[in-house]
Formats: C-alpha cells, sequence, structure tokens
C-alpha cells in the first residue's frame, strides 16, 4: 500500500477515534457533566432559560419561555427525585407564545436543599406560594400543572391559595386515597409508625436497596 495512503487512514481514524475516546471517557470519568450539557443543548434548542429567584435566603431554581401576556401562564411542578427539565418532553409540544414556568422543587436540584426544612406537602405548598411571590406570577390566575409528588403539592397549593389559579392539572398525582392499600403504601405506613430514618425506600444507598425501591414502585420487574 502507498505510505501517503496509508497516513491519509492514520489520519482518519485517528480523527474518528479522538472524539470517539473522549466521549467514552466522559462516559465513565464524568457521566453527570454529559447529561448536563445534554439539558442544556435541550433547553437552548426549545428557548427555555434558566433564573434564579431569592424568597429572604432561600434559592429558587426555575426555567422559563416567553412572557406574561393575556393568555394564562402554567407553573409546572416535577416528582420526587425528578427535577424542571423533566418537562422538556412536554415543553416541545407546546405552543411557542405561552409563557411558561418549571421549577425545582424545594430540596432539588438548584433549589435550596436544608435539613431542617419543611418538606411535607403542605410545607412544599407553601414554597411554591414564596416562590410564585418572587416572580410575581400570581398577578394574573395561571395554570398549575402537577406530577405525582409535584401534583399532590398543586393540589394542596390550590386547596391554599385557590385565588392565584384558574386550572389545574394532575398527572399521576401521589397522595390520593385508595380503597386497598399497595405493598408500598404499608411499607411506608409501616416506616411512619416506626419513627425508623435509617432506612427510606425511596432513597436507596446500596445495590440490594435500589433492587427493594423497584419492586415496591414498578409493576414491570427491573433487574439491577
Amino acid at each position: 500500500m502507498d505510505l501517503d495512503v496509508l497516513n491519509m487512514f492514520v489520519i482518519a481514524g485517528g480523527t474518528l477515534a479522538i472524539p470517539i475516546l473522549a466521549f467514552v471517557a466522559s462516559f465513565l470519568l464524568w457521566p453527570s457533566a454529559l447529561i448536563r450539557i445534554y439539558y442544556w443543548y435541550w433547553r437552548r434548542a426549545l428557548g427555555m432559560q434558566v433564573r434564579y429567584a431569592n424568597y429572604d435566603d432561600y434559592q429558587f431554581c426555575y426555567s422559563y419561555r416567553g412572557r406574561p401576556g393575556y393568555r394564562p401562564s402554567i407553573l409546572m411542578l416535577h416528582g420526587f427525585s425528578a427535577h424542571k427539565d423533566m418537562w422538556l418532553s412536554i415543553v416541545k409540544f407546546l405552543p411557542k407564545n405561552l409563557h411558561l414556568v418549571c421549577v425545582d422543587m424545594p430540596g432539588h436540584e438548584g433549589t435550596t436543599r436544608s435539613a431542617l426544612d419543611d418538606y411535607s406537602i403542605s410545607g412544599q405548598a407553601k414554597r411554591i406560594h414564596q416562590f410564585v411571590e418572587c416572580i410575581k406570577l400570581n398577578r394574573r390566575p395561571f395554570h398549575l400543572v402537577g406530577t405525582s409528588m409535584g401534583g399532590n403539592v398543586a393540589g394542596v397549593y390550590a386547596a391554599q391559595y385557590p385565588e392565584d389559579i384558574c386550572s389545574l392539572t394532575l398527572i399521576c398525582p401521589a397522595g390520593l386515597p385508595s380503597t386497598t392499600d399497595s405493598k408500598f403504601i404499608k411499607q411506608l405506613r409501616e416506616l411512619q409508625e416506626s419513627e425508623r430514618i435509617d432506612r427510606i425506600p425511596l432513597i436507596p444507598s446500596t445495590p440490594e436497596e435500589m433492587a427493594d425501591m423497584l419492586k415496591l414502585c414498578s409493576y414491570v420487574r427491573f433487574k439491577v
């Protein structure tokens, strides 16, 4: 084989190998950085901007698109262990002329996390009301959307501050009573009655606890 052709293949192979190796190394060593870049790109593509709001010494992190107008704004509350960017897959289907706000719930992502804070549903509803007042979202009634834990908080918020909202959307909300308790709910109640705080089913710290959590929370069984 001609030496020039061989050099061309070596250069081409090296050019392709460098970004591939860089990606693999980043995935293995800094996976969180890749995830941040992914969400940053997605937010940018959808026109979502990240901002911070402060209520006394408490900081809220949120993303938004558009400005308040004659149409009501939309505030979206995510579920437990999620973050504001979970709504991006929904945002891409919403009209760009709507004012959208996705906030990190108390103790999540960029919003203040403190062991001294009240993380009960009513406590979180109070914090969300503080956020709403910070950004003056309640100058006009707005649409409130919540899923899972965020749905529970949204329902309580609507009951406590009905003058703030014009509609309420609950997506698979937590907190709704059932005629028959699931194994998961029974275990949570047993934990609450025993006042044990050494092991919380929703916050696993070992592969075994992760497997137990998936068994409790999932209809389809996952292998860890």
